[in-house]
């Protein structure tokens, strides 16, 4: 029979089926198979990787000591930052009038930095005196993410006014997250790991966790911005479950004390406080420094944000250019985790200076040659030199600052450097639109403050042996 002929009943009453009929039947079984097939090999792909992303946070004594957990944690958080940040991208700044968006995101970044000026000092002390303080603390800052998130997406559905507050909200929980969670990692270290090791794979976690739910979000946000957003509601949810299970260990402050950034006085043998220490000259000067390139993350989001959309550049979309520059951004980093964990020994005085003075240097060159190249280059390098020195950074307390205080000194630093980034933050959206004078003046800014970094340069920096 041919496929022009309809089909005849046979003896049993069924209707048998041509030869064309019979080879569709035939192709459809075979592609379902092969769709079955290609399932099942990505099932056991996913399992495969998550089996040894397990094996690789639990090594060397990361498991026992239950700093595995807190290496997955930081996975959902990187991957709910990951899917906020895709889902805004379309949202906040490109479905709203310039004038208004840069005006209402000033305002309400230029607020939070006086919370983050005035409480973040008192975080750690204050927590300090209560049972699971921080583990609550982190679970708090997931909690909160996941209620704005949730509120986030309504208000991308409906247009609503609360679209600025909300996402500034999970913005500085999002770095709350980060103060908390430096206070956190030398409680959990394992004897076979040294502090700068563990913070790197901390941080490759965290990438890892944010290029696997990228593609879910991208896929997510086809369906709506507010579909990606309830992915991540739904990623923090089960994070803030994860903070709330780390080891007791977690909120222990025993045999603390307190860091601070001047000298003061030392509190008596009766008093019920925590002795004060003044932090080391080595850590004082690299931290200094990290706030250049941290300043320079913040002022490239929010300025390229804005840049972007109002100057595009050739026939790319402002959404586009910006994942790329923001993707360049993600890349540095990476290779800047990589080459710290690959390296034996680094200088740290000397890395926190040539980052700030590499990142003077790409910004200058997009500057004078505004195109999507330079700009790419600028995100890689500030990814780069971002990393690089945080991991100095990172080095020098663990090698200047006695271990009974790295803790207050892990948790202080982060809070400065959040600071820089809010400040770099607000002076993005200030800066007119305008790409070599905004570029231009960013130049200046990171010159000054390299200047003054090493003009005020303790002499005995750099001259104690050690590194990473």
């Amino acid at each position: 029979m041919t496929a022009d002929h309809p089909p005849r009943p046979d003896g049993t009453g069924r209707t048998r089926l041509g030869g064309a009929g019979r080879g569709m039947k035939a192709a459809g079984r075979g592609m379902g198979r092969g769709v079955a097939g290609a399932t099942r090999a990505t099932g056991r792909a996913s399992r495969f990787t998550m089996q040894q992303a397990r094996r690789a946070s639990r090594a060397e004594g990361a498991g026992d000591s239950g700093l595995s957990r807190l290496i997955e944690l930081h996975a959902f958080n990187a991957a709910g930052d990951a899917a906020v940040a895709i889902s805004l991208a379309g949202t906040l700044f490109f479905q709203v009038p310039t004038g208004e968006a840069r005006g209402q995101v000033a305002l309400f970044l230029g607020l939070t930095m006086l919370p983050f000026a005035i409480v973040a000092p008192l975080i750690g002390p204050f927590l300090d005196r209560f049972s699971h303080g921080r583990r609550w603390a982190i679970g708090s800052t997931m909690a909160v993410r996941a209620f704005l998130c949730w509120a986030l997406a309504t208000a991308v559905a409906t247009g609503s006014d609360w679209l600025f507050p909300a996402a500034l909200g999970v913005l500085v929980a999002s770095k709350a997250y980060g103060v908390t969670r430096a206070a956190a990692v030398p409680r959990l270290l394992p004897p076979a790991l040294t502090l700068v090791k563990a913070n790197a794979r901390v941080s490759l976690a965290g990438v890892v966790g944010a290029a696997l739910s990228a593609p879910i979000a991208v896929l997510a946000s086809t369906a709506g911005s507010e579909w990606s957003l309830r992915y991540a509601f739904v990623l923090f949810v089960l994070a803030t479950i994860w903070a709330i299970r780390l080891p007791e260990r977690v909120d222990s402050s025993a045999g603390e004390e307190q860091l601070v950034l001047l000298p003061g006085p030392s509190a008596g043998p009766r008093s019920r406080t925590r002795n004060r220490r003044r932090m080391p000259s080595a850590v004082a000067f690299a931290l200094k420094a990290n706030c250049g390139p941290r300043w320079l993350s913040g002022f490239l989001v929010m300025f390229m944000a804005f840049l972007l959309r109002e100057n595009p550049i050739g026939e790319y979309r402002p959404e586009v250019l910006l994942g790329l520059v923001i993707g360049a951004a993600g890349l540095g980093n990476t290779l800047g985790i990589a080459l710290g964990s690959l390296l034996r020994r680094i200088d740290p005085a000397l890395t926190v200076v040539l980052a700030l003075v590499a990142d003077a240097v790409a910004v200058l060159v997009a500057a004078l040659f505004y195109g999507l190249l330079p700009l790419v280059l600028l995100g890689v390098t500030a990814g780069l030199a971002q990393s690089l020195a945080k991991l100095s950074l990172d080095s020098t307390i663990q090698r200047d600052v006695p271990e009974r205080v790295q803790a207050s000194a892990f948790a202080r630093s982060d809070t400065s450097l959040q600071l820089a980034w809010v400040i770099g933050g607000f002076a993005g959206i200030a800066m007119p639109l305008m790409p070599r004078l905004g570029l231009g003046i960013a130049t200046g800014v990171l010159v000054a403050w390299g200047a003054y970094v090493l003009l005020t340069r303790p002499p005995r920096v750099g001259t104690s042996p050690g590194g990473a």
